[in-house]
């Protein structure tokens, strides 16, 4: 917050206040944004949870639960110890969501630069309908001369102008595992209905610790 990199001029206070007020999910990506590949798995589990406490400490109230693994990296053990208090973890291990999905280490896709990009965007969108799964775009900044991590502000409105056009439901992370809330440690798999009439639904599997990296 406040600060200038080599991404360019980061967040502030009066944008985060402003995403909050319109909706938006706020979730926790560590303290440090430090690889869990680079350190031990309990130092790594100490900065998530000092991440978490300082976005509750500034906004009020409590992260939404849900967590992506900075860089996208992510280990065995990073994964069993985060994944046992986090509502969610996302990598950036490309892929669509389903049936089955592990919580633990969510699939997500890129979405960086410009309308260069459309046709790759359209792709997943299509695919991820044909095969009734859950997809989940990512980006840094969105501007119209993004980072090499960041969008245009043309191909974020595309890619949901896209989706808009097949009327696939568009949902945050967080409404998204929302409908799990009913699943308990004695009932790890259940099915979810989306709010579409071109849905039939997702088998979603929450698999605490697993071992599938």
């Amino acid at each position: 917050m406040n600060k200038v990199n080599d991404l360019g001029e980061q967040f502030h206070r009066e944008d985060l206040d402003a995403a909050l007020s319109d909706g938006h999910e706020l979730a926790s990506h560590t303290f440090s944004h430090i690889s869990c590949r680079s350190v031990s798995a309990s130092t790594f589990l100490e900065d998530v949870q000092k991440g978490r406490l300082a976005l509750e400490q500034l906004t009020g109230k409590p992260d939404s639960g849900n967590f992506a693994f900075p860089f996208g990296d992510f280990t065995l053990n990073a994964k069993k110890l985060v994944g046992a208090d986090a509502v969610s973890c996302r990598s950036t291990w490309k892929g669509f969501n389903g049936p089955d999905v592990d919580l633990n280490l969510l699939r997500a896709n890129s979405l960086y630069g410009g309308r260069e990009e459309c046709t790759l965007v359209r792709k997943l969108i299509l695919d991820n309908e044909r095969k009734k799964s859950w997809l989940i775009f990512y980006s840094h900044d969105v501007q119209d001369a993004p980072s090499r991590f960041g969008c245009t502000p043309a191909l974020l409105e595309f890619a949901v102008s896209c989706a808009l056009q097949i009327r696939t439901c568009i949902l945050t992370v967080a409404e998204v595992v929302a409908k799990l809330a009913y699943l308990t440690d004695n009932a790890p798999v259940a099915r979810a209905t989306f709010p579409s009439d071109r849905r039939e639904g997702l088998l979603l599997e929450r698999s605490r610790g697993t071992n599938q990296e």
